[in-house]
């Protein structure tokens, strides 16, 4: 099943809206200076996102939102990965959009309006320790008590917790260890109970290792019904993945153009580098990797706003991308030489980020296995 992903008239004003705004507001000086910043992002650039509607790109018009589907949140979050945009976004929107598909009618009154217009930052909170990204590991409790919930567990990778104003976390809320035994819920940030500790990662992004010690949330934050998480929690997975091949992607073809640009200007024994058979040879890979990628997942968001199964297709193209990415930054770093190994240099910001972004949400061997489980269960049928 193949889906061409042709840009739209709306898509391709947003793309050039996006690329000139992150031009002028996301310079790599401010990237750098994020990375050693306590909150890290900048919140003046956060309202002027949410000014543009780019925090309610994909909530519903009734709740201050614009309506549109995962296809240009695609578009959007690439020009963010082309930026190395740091901010909450990814993880606002998505649990926003998770909010949205089965929140209450409360709920979606009360969070969503807040979300489009940049007052509340929400993070997810769905990875443990131990999990290898199989939903029916988790050991995260809730417990009901005097009504209400207590939950107790840790998880990682957790997205600028340190200023989440709402946590969706997955739990199991029976002694089942199946994923038809887990629930969501709506955490608040601030509750007594939350530790959260910042992780070591290369790109010195805000990920966070969170422990949840006898968190008392009440049962009107229960996202969906008891014990019936797993789908929504499934959906929202495929999302951030999604989204996260969309920024790689983005970061993928910033990197090319650098290297085409450095290798045009780059003199060597008399000409520029970008003649030498071993450097096109670099870049021509550079770009097969970077346009399977767009196509896989282009194809993959297609898929999943049609609501069509897609399992197989984000994990194709997040096993592609993940291999791609580093592939493509590290061809990019070679042909720069010595000066990618400078904090100066901008291409260095690129292959940190590759790095963690290959693991996050499935390294690319997870993926091969959903993969090949996908293909195994059609022939089956």
């Amino acid at each position: 099943m193949n889906f061409m992903f042709n840009l739209t008239e709306q898509q391709e004003m947003l793309k050039k809206a996006a690329r000139d705004f992150l031009a002028a507001e996301c310079p790599k000086k401010l990237v750098k200076d994020m990375e050693a910043d306590k909150k890290g992002y900048p919140t003046d650039l956060w309202k002027k996102m949410a000014d543009l509607g780019w925090l309610g790109l994909v909530l519903p018009v009734e709740y201050g939102g614009a309506g549109l589907d995962i296809t240009e949140l695609v578009v959007l979050l690439e020009e963010m990965g082309r930026a190395c945009l740091p901010s909450p976004f990814c993880s606002t929107v998505v649990g926003g959009m998770a909010i949205s598909d089965i929140g209450s009618i409360e709920q979606k009154a009360w969070i969503l309006p807040e979300v489009s217009r940049g007052k509340i930052i929400i993070t997810l909170a769905l990875t443990e320790p131990a999990l290898r990204y199989n939903p029916a590991l988790i050991t995260t409790k809730a417990v009901r008590r005097d009504g209400n919930y207590v939950i107790n567990g840790t998880k990682l990778s957790v997205a600028y917790s340190h200023v989440a104003d709402l946590v969706v976390c997955a739990t199991r809320t029976s002694k089942k260890a199946t994923k038809l035994a887990l629930t969501l819920f709506l955490v608040d940030g601030k509750s007594k109970g939350i530790d959260s500790s910042l992780m070591a990662t290369l790109p010195a992004v805000k990920n966070f290792k969170v422990d949840f010690n006898g968190v008392a949330v009440p049962k009107k934050n229960m996202l969906g019904a008891l014990n019936r998480g797993w789908p929504e929690l499934k959906k929202t997975r495929q999302r951030a993945t999604i989204a996260q091949c969309a920024e790689m992607l983005g970061g993928a073809q910033q990197t090319l153009e650098m290297t085409i640009d450095y290798a045009k200007q780059r003199i060597q024994f008399g000409r520029p580098i970008g003649t030498f058979q071993s450097v096109h040879n670099r870049i021509v890979d550079m770009v097969i990797g970077i346009d399977g990628a767009r196509y896989l997942t282009h194809q993959a968001a297609v898929m999943l706003s049609r609501q069509l199964p897609c399992d197989k297709y984000v994990s194709m193209a997040k096993a592609w991308i993940s291999d791609s990415y580093k592939k493509t930054v590290l061809s990019g770093c070679i042909i720069h030489g010595g000066l990618s190994a400078t904090v100066d240099s901008d291409i260095q910001l690129y292959f940190r980020r590759a790095q963690l972004a290959g693991l996050s949400l499935g390294d690319t061997d997870f993926h091969r296995i959903i993969i090949a489980e996908e293909l195994t269960k059609n022939k089956m049928q």
